[in-house]
């Protein structure tokens, strides 16, 4: 039974759809109500209830969990799941208002995860102000009989990964925790696919600068960096909260799910790494593109230099006949001037010639 659950959750995702505004379960408990179902034996229950009803007969029977999602609800949203469910306050702020870092905390028989969700966005060219990475948050609140999932922003929906699980009802018999062990595999999953993404825009970037015109400006670098460093904020965080659920003993953590969660922060350390080696390499690529810059500047400046000393020969010619004395030489002599240009043009070819010899010019 076990042995199904890495291959229900690395199933290829089919094209992910928008909110349901229009779900059943609803209208009773606010319009941020995306979806809530029973599950027994891992098995969707036929009919669509409110909350409220849903927990009360999961809690009747003793058999089974909820699973709600919800999408930015309002504090008046929430109220009512808050006050059914018996979420912890500080648990709920963070829920409600977001912007969180990556945690897990312990409230008496729940468990409160965020993760932040993030998305490649697409373009054809990188450029200074480009907007590589984008953000959002899955907030999951895990107890023996329910999971509740919020979800903030305009991607990370969830209701493909929940059609996946209801296909293996193996692994929604688990409860709870296996659906809180789908959410983080999904969205390390997402930070794979993103920092494939990025590899390639660094590698476009990179192949500019060592390119022949050298093209690659520091602009698009910097903006590469501090799109990596929004990334690494949502992954870096995330560690501890994964080896925590792949060790510790929790009630509301089924231990047949903890090997997947280590699979899960084996996943999360090589994307961790990956972003480590992008820094780096980032780092490396502005340093040849500064060292560019530098040599391009040096030979400006070589090539001025070896101008300004060609023409410093005629200019000082011209100063020294440019004085006013009746005597000097050849000054009265008829082929004075084309000898003296003669000489002149003489010189400034030979220091021509030895500086474009030694690559100066």
């Amino acid at each position: 039974m076990i042995s199904n659950l890495r291959k229900a959750v690395r199933l290829p995702q089919p094209r992910r759809r928008g909110v349901d505004l229009s779900h059943p379960a609803r209208s009773p408990l606010g319009t941020a109500v995306v979806n809530c179902a029973v599950y027994v034996d891992g098995v969707r229950q036929e009919g669509d209830h409110p909350a409220d009803v849903a927990i009360h007969r999961v809690r009747k029977t003793g058999r089974g969990f909820v699973w709600i999602g919800l999408h930015e609800p309002s504090e008046k949203e929430f109220a009512g799941i808050v006050e059914l469910f018996g979420l912890h306050p500080l648990a709920v702020e963070d829920a409600v208002h977001a912007h969180q870092r990556p945690k897990l905390e312990h409230y008496d028989d729940s468990l409160f995860t965020v993760f932040k969700t993030v998305r490649y966005v697409e373009h054809d060219r990188l450029t200074d102000t480009s907007e590589v990475v984008e953000t959002g948050e899955i907030m999951v609140f895990t107890g023996t009989d329910f999971v509740i999932t919020v979800r903030h922003g305009g991607h990370g929906s969830l209701g493909p990964l929940r059609e996946q699980l209801e296909c293996v009802p193996e692994q929604l018999a688990l409860g709870p925790s296996a659906v809180l062990h789908a959410v983080a595999d999904l969205v390390v999953d997402d930070y794979l696919d993103v920092t494939s993404a990025v590899q390639d825009d660094i590698d476009d970037v990179e192949s500019e600068v060592f390119s022949v015109r050298g093209s690659g400006g520091a602009g698009r670098i910097y903006q590469l960096k501090r799109e990596l460093l929004e990334l690494k904020r949502a992954v870096a965080p995330l560690d501890r909260p994964m080896q925590e659920l792949a060790t510790q003993s929790m009630s509301e953590v089924d231990p047949r799910i903890k090997t997947y969660f280590r699979d899960v922060a084996d996943h999360l350390d090589r994307v961790t790494e990956q972003i480590t080696s992008f820094d780096e390499l980032l780092n490396s690529i502005l340093q040849a593109h500064l060292a560019q810059v530098t040599v391009a500047q040096n030979e400006d400046m070589r090539r001025i230099s070896a101008w300004v000393a060609i023409l410093a020969v005629p200019t000082m010619v011209c100063g020294v006949y440019g004085m006013n004395f009746d005597h000097m030489p050849e000054k009265h002599w008829t082929f004075g001037y084309p000898l003296v240009m003669s000489v002149t043009v003489a010189i400034c070819w030979v220091i021509h010639r030895g500086f474009k010899r030694n690559g100066w010019l």
